[in-house]
């Protein structure tokens, strides 16, 4: 089944004395670009955050919001003085613009981002090993909504190839008419420049097979149908990261589908490769998303 790569996840969960709450959001990418914010108490655990949420996201652009939050009031915490300073100057400043008292600021200072936070420097393994169960359940709820959106681009992915296919059957049927209508032609504009009477039919018949065999479209159709049924086996595979291999395919469907356009002649089969090529934009459109 097809994994979309865009998709939402969100863990939340108690352990002890913290609150642990991840989110991540996941768009497509050509590669994996990852936003990782991280609250201080996880900054020497870094590396391995990163690695985990490569190893199970593969590709897209990840951005992973982590916040912990500190439960219990006798938890010793740390003012940012420096950083409080940083807030007033500017509030000061901001007030005497607008004149507007700023005497009595200290209390809405205090609640700002990073200006008062636990003094704990960092998790501890243990309780790394505990965050890492959220950071998975988090993970795990991204990849459910993958599946999801991927069963809907599975099924319309299917369709497009069933509808290039289904012009390819047209061309079949056009194609013995084609070849009738080709050779008339031919020898209709022969006898109106050169004269029947001056006409070798036996060189015009081996000049015209020659001819016939160098706009015949059968080899095209034979490699335009395997690599629909390729694309489709590979659709349907239990493989991750199929996107950038099912994009190869799409491009091999299209050289196929613009030669039998430049070797057609006909007005029918050029409508058939219009369709064809219609169907094509909108799979390849599609299959960006795809993990």
């Amino acid at each position: 089944m097809l994994k979309s790569m865009t998709g939402y996840g969100r863990a939340e969960q108690t352990i002890g004395e913290k609150t642990y709450l991840v989110e991540i959001k996941a768009l497509n990418g050509k590669q994996l670009e990852m936003q990782l914010k991280l609250p201080a108490l996880l900054k020497s655990f870094e590396f391995e955050i990163r690695n985990n949420l490569q190893e199970q996201l593969l590709r897209g652009t990840i951005d992973c919001l982590i916040t912990i939050k500190q439960n219990g009031s006798l938890k010793p915490v740390v003012i940012n003085t420096d950083l409080i300073k940083s807030y007033y100057t500017q509030i000061e400043t901001l007030g005497k613009e607008l004149y507007i008292e700023t005497k009595d600021v200290l209390s809405a200072l205090l609640r700002l981002p990073e200006v008062v936070s636990p003094s704990t420097e960092m998790l501890s393994q243990d309780e790394f090993l505990e965050f890492n169960t959220v950071l998975n359940k988090a993970i795990a709820d991204l990849n459910k909504h993958r599946h999801e959106e991927g069963a809907t681009l599975e099924n319309d992915l299917l369709k497009r190839i069933e509808n290039i296919k289904l012009q390819e059957e047209k061309i079949l049927q056009l194609e013995p008419r084609r070849k009738i209508r080709i050779q008339e032609e031919i020898k209709q504009l022969l006898e109106e420049h050169v004269g029947a009477e001056k006409i070798d039919y036996n060189r015009m018949e081996q000049e015209l097979i020659y001819y016939i065999e160098k706009i015949d479209l059968h080899e095209e159709q034979i490699r335009l149908r395997q690599h629909c049924e390729y694309f489709k086996e590979i659709l349907q595979g239990k493989e991750e990261g199929k996107g950038k291999k099912l994009s190869f395919v799409l491009q091999e469907i299209g050289r196929e589908i613009n030669t039998t356009g430049s070797k057609a002649y006909d007005a029918d089969i050029q409508k058939c490769v219009v369709m064809m090529k219609d169907e094509l934009e909108k799979a390849k459109e599609q299959v960006l998303n795809v993990l």
